[in-house]
């Protein structure tokens, strides 16, 4: 691949990486926004609702370390497709289920056996097109975090509701919809020219590569702050949309929609104007991707606080705006800032084992809701869940300050 095509493709892998990575987003966030008819359908209560989300973030976890070194040692182009094929498979069969037992199943294969392969690679691919445009690639990728679930509220409800299809057709749509963007990736994806499957010097023993990892003081205190931001999300995605139905008694349209939207539209913006702002300011100040997390962590805990305490809807809007747009302007290092301190043929990997530590951890966080929701009641329980689980970002800020003041310096790559 010559120079100019290696240019313009970097940026047609990032827009059929973005849809692919759409799907993923669309895939998890539908599920919380159709949470109260699938309760009704099924018969189920929010603590096995909950407990539903962690069994799916668990499993994703304990695959994510398989997937990651998979991901440096083999074709990157392949693993992408057939987990993206084997995912939207999941979750077309999803539509059909009839009971509890069928949605811990499907849904734990599309994480474990789809998702859970996607995230680690596809990071990975990303990074070794882009080098002066990487924090703006890893952050226009990472967007479709934010724009899918932006849109789920509204096009869920759209189709469940609006056009009377019902909550399973949501799932057979976006499956169907998956498998023929699989199909399309399989002529137009490729491998990286200069390591299309990561040849055999690159191959590091599995212990070996994760023991080179944890050695590194950055690593563990980026992935503490990770954890805290992921133990929330995961919460939000699971109960934000019956919560604010619940709370503010407000229609299906409005509660779904703007609750989702209002929070992952700010996040998005967070996210681009990070990206820009970062790959701005990095080369003059190399420490300014931790600068920038510690801070806005401090400043989004009180707002994780408010979700759980406003009284009004309105208010309650202006929260998720702000606390979207400083978890965007986190996120848009999330990746970057690892990378600095790790070399490139464990970057897969690196990301692998933060999403099995910020996975299995932030597993816990939506049974969590559920059990406080059942105990209190949805609205107040899922109130109160939110106000404790603020101090998880003060938890994550204080461990990027101790990076940033303590231990990146020494651990930063020399390019």
């Amino acid at each position: 691949m010559n120079n100019q095509l290696h240019k313009h493709y970097r940026w047609e892998l990032m827009l059929l990486l973005f849809c692919a990575y759409f799907l993923h987003q669309i895939d998890r966030a539908i599920f919380g926004v159709l949470t109260k008819d699938i309760k009704h359908a099924l018969n189920l209560d929010d603590l096995q609702i909950g407990l539903s989300h962690q069994l799916m973030f668990f499993a994703m976890a304990l695959m994510v370390p398989v997937a990651g070194y998979i991901g440096d040692r083999h074709s990157k182009k392949w693993i992408i497709t057939i987990s993206l094929i084997f995912w939207s498979a999941a979750t077309m069969l999803t539509g059909t289920v009839a009971g509890l037992l069928g949605i811990l199943a499907f849904r734990s294969l599309a994480t474990a056996g789809g998702e859970a392969f996607y995230g680690p690679t596809s990071t990975a691919m990303i990074a070794s097109f882009h080098n002066e445009t990487r924090a703006r690639a890893l952050s226009l990728h990472q967007s479709a975090v934010y724009i899918a679930p932006m849109l789920s509220g509204f096009l869920g409800t759209l189709i469940a509701t609006t056009w009377g299809l019902g909550w399973r057709s949501v799932f057979y749509i976006f499956g169907a919809l998956g498998i023929i963007m699989g199909a399309i990736l399989i002529f137009r994806l490729r491998d990286h020219p200069e390591n299309p499957a990561a040849p055999v010097a690159e191959k590091i023993p599995f212990i070996h590569a994760v023991h080179q990892i944890i050695r590194i003081p950055t690593v563990l205190l980026l992935t503490t702050g990770f954890i805290a931001v992921v133990f929330v999300n995961n919460a939000y995605l699971a109960f934000a949309p019956l919560y604010i139905e619940e709370r503010f008694a407000l229609p299906e349209m409005t509660a779904r929609g703007y609750g989702m939207f209002m929070h992952f539209a700010a996040a998005l913006v967070g996210v681009t104007a990070g990206g820009i702002l970062t790959d701005a300011l990095i080369r003059r100040w190399p420490a300014f991707r931790l600068a920038l997390q510690t801070t806005v962590m401090f400043l989004g805990a009180p707002m994780i606080f408010l979700i759980g305490a406003v009284r009004t809807p309105q208010t309650l809007w202006v929260v998720l705006f702000l606390f979207g747009l400083l978890r965007g302007l986190y996120e848009t290092n999330t990746h970057a800032a690892i990378f600095d301190v790790v070399p490139p043929k464990l970057r897969a990997m690196v990301v692998a084992l933060m999403l099995l530590a910020a996975m299995s951890i932030g597993s816990f966080a939506p049974t969590l809701f559920g059990y406080f929701g059942n105990l209190h009641g949805t609205a107040d329980g899922i109130a109160l869940a939110f106000r404790l689980v603020s101090i998880a970002w003060i938890l994550g800020a204080l461990a990027v300050l101790a990076a940033l003041l303590f231990t990146f310096k020494k651990d930063r790559l020399k390019n």
